[in-house]
């Protein structure tokens, strides 16, 4: 599982914010890096041009399955470390309940496998 740290115009990208958010992502989404072939994370600051305002970190996560197309979750918040987490938690839930339905329709298939 390759994990790509994107950034927008208004958040500096450097080598330690990177490396710390791809630790988080590759962490949260560990049990899953069979299946995974890369995980793009894209952050942003939704409102860097005003003063204030409660959650203007956006962190989205796309994550591509192996055999299937890719799964997205965003999640905002105050600080870039709450919308990473955010976003890596609810992509944790996606990931589970999509498996767990190709798991179970593939053990319900009636069709014989093809030889």
């Amino acid at each position: 599982m390759q994990v790509q740290i994107n950034t927008g115009h208004n958040i500096e990208n450097h080598e330690a914010l990177a490396d710390h958010f791809s630790g988080v992502v590759e962490e949260s989404l560990s049990r899953f890096s069979d299946r995974l072939t890369n995980v793009d994370v894209h952050l942003s600051d939704e409102n860097s041009d005003k003063k204030g305002g409660g959650d203007d970190m956006r962190c989205m996560i796309e994550a591509r399955l192996i055999g299937s197309q890719a799964l997205a979750v965003t999640h905002q918040a105050e600080t870039l470390d709450e919308a990473v987490e955010g976003a890596a938690e609810k992509l944790t839930h996606l990931l589970e309940s999509t498996l767990g339905r190709l798991e179970h329709q593939a053990s319900h298939r009636t069709d014989p496998p093809l030889v």
